[in-house]
């Protein structure tokens, strides 16, 4: 995934509070937002980003666009998710939170049938540091360098970051897939894309108890990733039959069924060692663990 100051990124749901607020911060950024959506509201321009009615009236006077950024209401995310999959859009970030499940089983099939790499919802979005902002990531905690970092929790991802900038040992992208029960893209998806990556050295993935078994995950880094792999997993200390997360994630996993042990971080923290992937017990440990893995690199 090639994102640069050049790729031309949408955003749906523009003029809404949220998506006006990030828009203008992406665009501080250096990120080329080339064009917004908002239904009834085409014809003007925010930020001095022409505004449009529909998707489709957007690509004549853009060409193909290769990131779209949807802040619209929960209840629209899948008509809007759609719209951009029709416009052959790549990549779609959904910022916002509260997306229906059902409404996200028919995204991913149509994303898994078109090709498209869906992140979120409930993402921060991804971020090329010195480059590229997508979404509401807070810039101010990555610098440029070598580490790719992949999360579930925003503000953990943001400790993360911060404690490798610290540590001098900047970032080649950061990518939150957000905390929501269903979300678009897993770790293995994007450890993919962080391998084919040529600025990426080595990866941080970080997690969280609740979700899926990482079993899956840490086979696959073993069998597939010839970059060295850093974990965390948030929440070795949390009881066993609770979960940590956003509230609307933890309501909506609780309502799904019980807590297995395959989603305790005990239970994937063993799966890690046992794919022989080094392991932070807590976050100041990583960029140790990213220093001794970059020199045997």
């Amino acid at each position: 995934m090639n994102l640069t100051p050049n790729s031309k990124v949408l955003v749906q749901g523009i003029t809404q509070p949220l998506g006006s607020y990030y828009t203008a911060r992406m665009k501080a950024y250096g990120t080329n937002v080339v064009a917004g959506v908002s239904a009834g509201q085409g014809g003007q321009e925010l930020h001095g980003i022409p505004v449009f009615d529909l998707v489709e009236q957007v690509l004549p006077q853009t060409g193909p666009i290769e990131a779209s950024i949807i802040f619209v209401e929960s209840y629209r995310v899948l008509d809007a998710a759609l719209e951009a999959m029709d416009a052959e859009i790549p990549l779609i970030i959904l910022v916002t939170e509260g997306v229906p499940p059902l409404d996200m089983v028919r995204l991913l099939r149509k994303a898994e049938a078109t090709g498209t790499v869906i992140v979120g919802p409930s993402s921060s979005g991804i971020i090329v540091p010195g480059k590229v902002l997508l979404g509401a990531q807070e810039s101010e905690f990555y610098t440029p360098g070598p580490v790719g970092l992949i999360a579930r929790a925003g503000a953990l991802a943001y400790e993360v970051a911060l404690g490798l900038t610290h540590a001098k040992l900047g970032q080649s992208m950061a990518v939150n897939l957000g905390s929501a029960a269903i979300v678009g893209s897993s770790f293995c998806q994007w450890l993919q894309i962080l391998a084919m990556d040529k600025s990426t050295k080595v990866i941080v993935l970080v997690d969280q108890t609740g979700g899926l078994s990482d079993d899956a995950t840490a086979e696959y880094i073993a069998q597939a990733i010839d970059k060295p792999v850093i974990a965390y997993v948030a929440g070795s200390y949390t009881p066993l039959d609770k979960q940590i997360s956003d509230a609307s994630a933890i309501i909506a996993a609780q309502l799904s069924g019980p807590i297995t042990n395959a989603s305790t971080a005990q239970h994937k923290v063993a799966a890690f060692k046992q794919a022989n992937i080094p392991v932070a017990e807590r976050p100041s440990q990583i960029p140790e663990l990213v220093r001794k893995a970059l020199k045997k690199g």
